[in-house]
């Protein structure tokens, strides 16, 4: 039996740039101290752990999930380059009132986060990455991983990626029904730490939650990502003023964690916070941490 998932406290869609929308949801207290979560590839705003739900309601902590273009209600829609997701967000915080914040970004949420870093130093005082995408061109590339696919498919889903997401989309529609056991089939042939933490029944029903109402429209922001990604991402990473630390698996099998060890050694202030034994998914088991550690960045400042 899957529990019940805790509902966004608020739920709502902001017009950013060109007239497009982007939807968000809100958790923890609605006055509290604003951190922004961005979901992975793929993903939607409400992929965001029971745990770290709790753990802002409880901490004075806001906590918001941002669906990307092509996901969830969110308008259609590919940036140029990483960076461009700053300025959307820069006008989702103002219109939601919020001026200084801290960035969490999971694995392809982590180029985002870092983008919004980048872009606004005088606003995000603080960024957490867990398993984070690392950029795979320029000066500060690095090789492996599955982003080394997507670099090869990323020609091909320049020209394809509208239809891909369309039949995606339908075939999200079709399986709804049997979305616990593709879960749970997926569960088996992941590496233990992910496997323990899909079986969970709090994490198997945000999953759900999560994948069946983001991608119930479309299904776009996936493909949109490896192509982005694929780009230089506008900004380098050893320009980034904003302490940014970084959780991430010491046996991740989808972005290694050497990729993590990379983008640290770059970043100018910076923290690498190993997971021994954990994989991809081992951030969203470390939310309250994560949670904790950002919190005490915006009280110092």
């Amino acid at each position: 039996m899957i529990p019940p998932i805790e509902r966004p406290k608020l739920e709502g869609r902001i017009t950013v740039g060109g007239g497009r929308k982007i939807s968000f949801a809100e958790f923890g207290s609605p006055q509290g101290r604003p951190v922004f979560w961005l979901h992975g590839t793929p993903g939607a705003r409400r992929q965001i752990p029971p745990e770290a739900r709790a753990f802002a309601a409880l901490n004075d902590i806001r906590l918001i999930g941002v669906d990307r273009p092509g996901i969830g209600s969110s308008t259609p829609h590919r940036y140029g380059q990483v960076l461009d997701f700053a300025d959307d967000l820069q006008v989702i915080a103002d219109t939601l009132g919020i001026d200084k914040m801290a960035v969490i970004g999971l694995s392809g949420g982590g180029p985002y986060a870092l983008s919004a870093a980048a872009a606004m130093p005088d606003r995000v005082l603080a960024t957490g990455v867990l398993g984070g995408v690392a950029p795979t061109i320029g000066p500060e590339a690095i090789g492996g991983g599955l982003m080394s696919l997507g670099s090869l498919v990323a020609p091909m889903l320049e020209v394809a990626a509208t239809p891909i997401g369309f039949v995606a989309t339908q075939a999200i529609k079709v399986i709804k029904p049997f979305a616990e056991p593709a879960l749970l089939a997926y569960a088996r042939v992941s590496p233990e730490g992910d496997r323990r933490l899909l079986l969970r029944p709090e994490f198997k029903a945000m999953f759900l939650d999560d994948l069946l109402n983001g991608s119930r429209k479309q299904l776009g922001a996936p493909f949109n990502d490896v192509i982005v990604f694929a780009r230089d991402w506008g900004f380098r990473m050893s320009d980034i003023a904003v302490p940014v630390r970084w959780w991430h698996g010491d046996r991740d099998h989808i972005i290694p964690f050497s990729h993590g060890e990379h983008a640290v050694a770059i970043l100018p202030d910076a923290e690498l916070i190993p997971l021994p034994g954990e994989s991809h998914l081992a951030g969203l088991a470390k939310a309250e941490d994560i949670l904790r550690s950002m919190k005490q960045m915006l009280d110092a400042q």
